[in-house]
């Protein structure tokens, strides 16, 4: 079994890394690069939760190739960002959390905007793409920092989550739109350089606020709560029950009553979310660009909902890593194509200059999937690795999910027949070899934390 897994492994990586057909200017394509933040898989096409409502989303996977088996590299917004941007792994930059202000950890050169611009590109993007407002100014073009409020102009953080929705919003009241609505006018701007063109949209992130005619389209009393067990804590370490932390918003949900409400609001903040990604896809359909854009889209990592009575990111299960991917590639994806083996979202620097014809920097750790993208039939044994702290670690391969946390305990689980991860197999005598294979696929060097040096900290959501 541990033969054929690697050997599987080594094909997806072969596949990957075809040497990279230099472009001639004039042929170069588009890239519409959109990141969107706390997006989970509760989206309309991937399946995992049918309360959702998401056509635009749907409409774009159903262009090219959807993925349902990606995952982040980090499950916190900071270093999930830095990584897939400059293509580095946590573990090889020590960017571990989003107190780990991620300018302290990367040098200025290395950015997925930089290869672009150094390759003869307009580099142009708005909203969250780094963390916060946070950018090296020399990997762009031009930035436009957020217009508006990301939250709604006097909306708490905990507003629609723990506290009821309190205000009355707009459309135009969130940066959001603003960012859309910036981003489809340089699609319009006449250039004699190809477009790179980042929309960076801040919801779903908390708070969930957005205009009440969202929340319309989920009646409380139609919302279902996700699959949970309440012993579900029960066999794992107590590295594992910290990092769920039940003490914490579970707690709090339990007591007031209103987990349905946190899930109806999140759900009409991706309803929200959909609204703009219609606006920006009907933009660049009526650009003159059209015909000839690459568009990548990717949520951050993903979010739980109480789920082994954990809420947010910050964890290493399932819920909390896996997140839409969407591409479309012009002359090389197929509409209507859903690709299930698992990859993680270092895959998209290094395909991104494959597709353009730009030199992959040899800094950049991630395989690209541009042949998958051809032929998502050739991916086989595929994983995705994710890191949320110092030594923690997550491998999803097609079957299983290994953790292995700083203090050396396990959790393995078969997803065949365990797709909510409620039963830790990593105990069993017969799961010797399983786990053997994937102990081999963590990094051998974990690059310690720095420590607190003064400079620029980031807060912890």
């Amino acid at each position: 079994m541990q033969n054929n897994f690697l050997l599987s492994l080594l094909l997806l990586v072969g596949l990957a890394s075809i040497p990279v057909q230099k472009c001639e200017a004039k042929d170069q394509p588009n890239v519409l690069f959109i990141a969107v933040d706390d997006l989970n898989h509760w989206v309309g096409y991937m399946g995992r939760n049918a309360q959702s409502k998401t056509p635009n989303l749907d409409r774009l996977a159903a262009r090219g190739v959807a993925f349902h088996q990606a995952h982040c590299a980090v499950p916190a917004c900071n270093p999930s960002r830095a990584a897939l941007m400059t293509g580095l792994r946590a573990w090889n930059t020590a960017c571990y959390t989003n107190n780990d202000y991620w300018k302290n950890h990367i040098s200025e050169g290395l950015g997925l905007s930089k290869q672009f611009l150094d390759a003869g590109y307009h580099v142009a993007g708005s909203g969250k793409i780094y963390h916060s407002d946070s950018y090296y100014e020399s990997e762009w073009s031009e930035y436009m920092p957020h217009k508006g409020s990301t939250t709604g102009k006097g909306v708490d953080k905990n507003e629609g989550y723990h506290d009821p929705l309190a205000h009355d919003l707009n459309d135009e009241d969130l940066s959001d739109y603003h960012t859309v609505s910036w981003c489809v006018e340089q699609m319009n701007q006449a250039r004699d350089k190809p477009l790179f063109l980042a929309c960076g949209l801040h919801k779903p992130h908390l708070p969930f606020a957005v205009p009440r005619k969202y929340y319309d389209l989920f009646p409380l009393e139609k919302i279902e709560l996700p699959p949970y067990q309440a012993n579900d804590l029960d066999d794992l370490s107590e590295a594992g029950v910290k990092m769920a932390g039940p003490d914490g918003d579970h707690a709090t949900f339990l007591k007031s009553g209103r987990w349905k409400n946190a899930i109806q609001s999140y759900l009409a903040t991706v309803a929200y979310l959909d609204m703009n990604i219609g606006r920006l896809i009907e933009g660049l359909d009526k650009s003159p660009i059209a015909n000839n854009t690459i568009i990548v889209l990717w949520g951050d990592h993903g979010w739980s909902f109480g789920e082994k009575q954990h809420w947010r990111k910050f964890a290493l299960w399932e819920e909390e890593t896996r997140a839409p991917m969407i591409w479309i590639a012009p002359g090389v994806t197929k509409p209507t194509t859903r690709c299930d083996t698992p990859v993680d979202f270092m895959t998209i620097y290094p395909t991104l200059c494959e597709l353009a014809g730009i030199e992959i920097p040899k800094h950049v750790e991630g395989q690209s999937i541009a042949q998958i993208l051809r032929d998502p039939a050739s991916a086989t044994g595929g994983i995705a690795i994710t890191t949320h702290g110092y030594q923690n670690h997550a491998v999803r391969s097609d079957r299983w999910r290994y953790i292995r946390y700083a203090d050396g305990s396990e959790e393995l689980y078969d997803h065949n027949v365990d797709p909510y991860e409620w039963t830790n197999l990593a105990s069993k005598p017969e799961s010797a070899a399983v786990l053997e294979t994937h102990r081999a696929l963590l990094p051998t060097k974990n690059k310690k934390p720095a420590k607190a040096n003064g400079k620029k900290k980031l807060v912890s959501e």
